[in-house]
């Protein structure tokens, strides 16, 4: 499968790889989850036969991640705090967003920072970031330096792998399931504690 996808990003027209390279991690930032990643990685092995090349396809992958990003944040900053805590919106739970706001307050802007490290959970960080009114230029800041580190990581796999991409594909899968075991461990975690902490306020 991986050939065919290499060997299909090969005949494309080198401004069409990069248009691709641009929409490709917006989609993935607004409707999780799907492939950009291991594409981002597909279009960097391209670079071995020159059909794009690497600070181009940094910049576009950049440009589209952080589109992406801000996109969430923005729905985040139009969310009225108020109607999430009444339980108006069933779609976000009370709990997530007092979750998300003491991982704030903790970590304050390294999640932002690490946010495109962390697969599977990136449109989340973007869109409670906005929920929780961070600070804007900093949270861009942090954000575009996140999607530039990541991006030149797969970018640079993709030009050392070249096409044997099944090899980073199954380092990547390794890599997401152990991130999302930490996520959804820590998630338990906070949840426990905020429900054992509410039932002791309460008696």
């Amino acid at each position: 499968m991986f050939e065919e996808i290499f060997l299909s990003l090969g005949s494309f027209n080198p401004f069409l790889i990069y248009a691709i390279l641009l929409v490709i991690p917006f989609i993935e930032n607004i409707f999780p989850p799907s492939p950009s990643d291991l594409i981002v990685v597909l279009a960097g092995s391209l670079m071995v036969q020159g059909t794009i090349h690497f600070i181009p396809a940094l910049i576009v992958t950049t440009i589209g991640s952080e589109i992406g990003f801000l996109t969430l944040y923005y729905f985040g900053m139009q969310t009225d705090k108020k109607l999430v805590r009444k339980g108006k919106l069933k779609f976000i739970p009370i709990e997530s967003l007092e979750t998300a706001e003491r991982w704030f307050q903790k970590y304050g802007f390294y999640i932002i920072l690490f946010n495109r490290f962390i697969s599977g959970i990136r449109s989340i960080i973007s869109f409670f970031a906005g929920l929780s009114e961070l600070e804007f230029y900093r949270t861009l800041i942090l954000s575009t330096i996140s999607a530039i580190l990541w991006n030149a990581i797969l970018l640079s796999l993709g030009l050392l792998f070249g096409e044997n991409i099944s090899l980073v594909d199954k380092a990547m899968n390794t890599y997401s399931t152990i991130i999302l075991i930490i996520i959804s461990l820590a998630a338990i975690f906070f949840t426990l504690r905020y429900f054992i902490r509410k039932k002791k306020a309460t008696t």
